[in-house]
């Protein structure tokens, strides 16, 4: 786990109605280092995954860190439904779409 990062809690539920407050709260975090805990998530969508993706290419553009801890199974299970590799993406060690993993 990266040392001295802000940790952000995902919520049980990424669905459309839950795009625009993560994206919000993603920003908000944004200029520190990052550690998504992903633990609690029962369902991902494609536009938070696309908010998600987005965040980690963010970061890397501003020279931070982001990485994804305790993954939920419905959250792996989700990314490898819309085409991501979870080893990859969970990382956060690649920023530019074309290597976040995705089929």
């Amino acid at each position: 786990m990266i040392s001295n990062a802000k940790t952000y809690l995902l919520s049980e539920v990424l669905d459309i109605k839950a795009a625009l407050p993560l994206a919000e709260g993603l920003l908000g975090q944004r200029g520190s280092e990052l550690v998504i805990d992903a633990s609690r998530v029962e369902r991902l969508g494609a536009q938070s995954l696309q908010i998600l993706m987005s965040a980690v290419s963010t970061w890397h553009a501003d020279g931070l860190s982001i990485e994804f801890v305790d993954p939920s199974e419905p959250f792996v299970q989700a990314l490898e439904l819309l085409g991501v590799e979870p080893m990859t993406f969970l990382s956060g060690s690649h920023a530019p779409a074309d290597d976040l993993g995705l089929n």
